[in-house]
This record gives structure tokens, C-alpha cells and sequence, in this order.
């Protein structure tokens, strides 16, 4: 159990996977401006990431591995995310048609989203069972949607605020998140 905290808190915090590996940054940036649309696009991508981590992670073991053929995951994983995509692109039109107009295109972006791809890869690739597989997609997602409500709750507030002209929009969207990479990171020494 102590392990499984662990390594969550440092997935979440310190090793941040917006904030040191850069990745999903096309979200971060386009969904950012509001914080009820950051909301939905965190919990879309927390469901993609979970949900499509199970899947390959099943698909991997039960079929590509016994039929030798783990050369095909990259295609296998994205065909799944895509298809995982779709099915929750239809679900928030159906149950909430405000949030999947306010996500705009951002939404089927999910599927080309580095971030879900990443973590399907690197749960093969770390070798997890089940349980550490789980963790690790719900802690990457969970430091993704933190990451991109507090980055949301700023930006909101620098619109408000009268910041000079070359500093708006994506250049103090920059600056923020380089703060706040470095105020993450210094979470290190707490694990």
C-alpha cells in the first residue's frame, strides 16, 4: 500500500508528466482558458487514459503476446484509443452537449493526445501487473487534470489582469508553466 501512495504522489507531483516531460501540451494550452471547460477535458482525458490502459493492457497480454506479435502494439494501442475516444466524444453529446461544445475540437484530439499513448506504452514497457498499471494511468491522469485546473485558474486571472501586450496568451502561458514546473519539482525531497 505504501508503495502504490508512493509511487501515485510522485506521478502526480514530482514527476508531472505535463510539467517534466512536456507532454500534452496541446490541451494544456488550448483548454486552458476556462476553468469548467479545463474540468471536463481533465475528466475526458482521465477516462481515456484509464479506460484505454486497461483495455491494451489486456489486449497486450492475451493476444498480442500469445500470438507473438507485440511488434504490432504502436498500431493495436492507437487503433483502441481512437475507437475509446469516439465512444466518450459520443457519450458527452448525448449526456452533456454544453461541456462537448465548450471542448470544441480539443475533444477528438484526445486520440492524438501524446499523453494517452505514453502511458499504454510505458505500462508494457515497465512490465506492471495489474494493480501498479492501474496506478500509474489514474496518478498520470489525476497530475494531468491538477496541472491543467491550476494552470486554468491562473490564466484565468492573468486575462483579467492588465498584463503588457507581448505577454498575452501563449507567452505567459509559458512562463506560468515553467513556474509552475519548478515549484513542482521541488516536491522532490518530501518522498
Amino acid at each position: 500500500m505504501a508503495e502504490i501512495l508512493s509511487m501515485s504522489f510522485t506521478l502526480i507531483f514530482i514527476e508531472n508528466i505535463v510539467l517534466t516531460k512536456f507532454l500534452g501540451m496541446c490541451p494544456i494550452l488550448g483548454v486552458s482558458k476556462k476553468w469548467s471547460s479545463a474540468f471536463g477535458m481533465g475528466l475526458a482525458v482521465l477516462f481515456v487514459i484509464f479506460g484505454s490502459s486497461v483495455i491494451t493492457y489486456f489486449v497486450y497480454h492475451q493476444i498480442l503476446v500469445q500470438f507473438s506479435i507485440e511488434y504490432m502494439d504502436l498500431l493495436v494501442f492507437i487503433l483502441i484509443i481512437a475507437a475509446f475516444v469516439q465512444f466518450v466524444e459520443l457519450f458527452l453529446k448525448k449526456i452533456s452537449p454544453a461541456l462537448y461544445k465548450s471542448l470544441g475540437i480539443f475533444l477528438p484530439l484526445i486520440t492524438t493526445n501524446c499523453v494517452v499513448l505514453y502511458v499504454t506504452l510505458e505500462n508494457m514497457k515497465q512490465g506492471f501487473n495489474v494493480s501498479e498499471m492501474m496506478t500509474y494511468s489514474i496518478a498520470v491522469s489525476v497530475g494531468f487534470m491538477i496541472v491543467l485546473l491550476i494552470f486554468s485558474t491562473i490564466r484565468e486571472r492573468l486575462n483579467a489582469a492588465a498584463t503588457p501586450k507581448p505577454f498575452h496568451n501563449n507567452a505567459v502561458a509559458m512562463v506560468t508553466l515553467a513556474f509552475m514546473s519548478i515549484i513542482f519539482s521541488s516536491l522532490a525531497g518530501v518522498i
